[in-house]
């Protein structure tokens, strides 16, 4: 027999099934029985099911942490922050609509966190060309040379992207006055032509602190930006700890992310001693690795103190 995880405060993010269960109630049942007492809605290319969780949320006493905007459809569409700034008002009012549906599911859940996930910038040409730059980098590694060529990449990102982030800005400001109950954190992309940069986060949550946005820290995320020279956990941690509601906890090596913590190349240390101890921790771990690797990374970090 397998036996049941040790009890811990981490969530467990639903993308870390796959396709493996594909209703709630299955996928609430195996985090707890690893030892999960919270789960999050997260992205994933199929989607669960809901119904039933009523009774399962009485039956186990597991709780929804966070919504991640987007969990209702495959993860291949386009992300709602991308859609929230676009130059077109009927995009932007169905971004709006997507995440009004998220936030009213949260609400129905008891979920206090609704995350918006950045997204490229809408420029074609912009995209393709992070598209040489990260072939570039995969093929030759980091020098300084392309070091310099992505920030001075990222800075024109930035200027080309000031009208989205105006959009955006206006486009939250609308969700959070309709829906003031809810927390909305915002979390940085991926690749070099996120819409959210380093600056562009500071800007953008400078601008709405008043209206309570908040910050979601995704570790695995900022080690991949760091690692084509941009700015790295410490930067991003230090600059937005103090506005974290959450954390995505996952690993980073070379062009990997979503992977345990402690498998890969991030220091968990630096984390552990920025993250706020209200701060929700969610483990969000690529559906490739299973039980075992879930829970040597929830060992691991409660060994650091997270």
């Amino acid at each position: 027999m397998t036996q049941p995880g040790i009890p811990n405060d981490f969530a467990l993010s639903t993308l870390c099934f796959g396709t493996r269960l594909r209703s709630i109630e299955d996928q609430a049942f195996a985090a707890v029985a690893m030892g999960f007492r919270q789960i999050e809605l997260g992205l994933s290319d199929s989607p669960p099911t809901l119904n039933g969780f009523e009774d399962t949320r009485r039956e186990t006493g597991v709780r929804v942490t966070s919504v991640v905007s987007g969990c209702l459809k495959p993860q291949a569409e386009k992300a709602a922050c991308q859609l929230l700034a676009s130059s077109s008002a009927d995009e932007r009012e169905q971004a709006l609509g997507s995440v009004r549906r998220h936030i009213q599911l949260a609400q129905r859940l008891g979920a206090p966190v609704v995350v918006l996930r950045g997204s490229s910038v809408a420029d074609p040409k912009l995209r393709h060309e992070a598209e040489q730059l990260h072939v570039k980098l995969v093929k030759d590694g980091l020098s300084e040379e392309l070091a310099e060529q992505i920030r001075e990449f990222v800075q024109r990102v930035q200027r080309k992207g000031q009208r989205q982030i105006e959009h955006l800005c206006r486009s939250l400001h609308q969700l959070m006055s309709e829906f003031p109950a809810t927390k909305v954190a915002l979390e940085p992309g991926l690749h070099i032509d996120d819409l959210l940069s380093f600056e562009a986060m500071g800007w953008v949550l400078d601008d709405l602190e008043k209206h309570g946005l908040c910050y979601w820290h995704d570790v695995g995320r900022i080690h991949m930006r760091q690692r084509c020279g941009l700015p790295g956990q410490g930067r991003w941690l230090e600059a937005y700890a103090g506005r974290m509601v959450g954390i995505h906890l996952q690993d980073s090596a070379e062009d990997l992310h979503q992977m345990p913590p402690g498998a890969g190349e991030v220091d968990f240390k630096l984390v552990a001693e920025y993250t706020p101890k209200t701060a929700c921790k969610v483990l969000e771990v690529d559906s490739r690795h299973g039980r075992p690797e879930i829970l040597g990374a929830v060992q691991f970090l409660r060994d650091l103190g997270l």
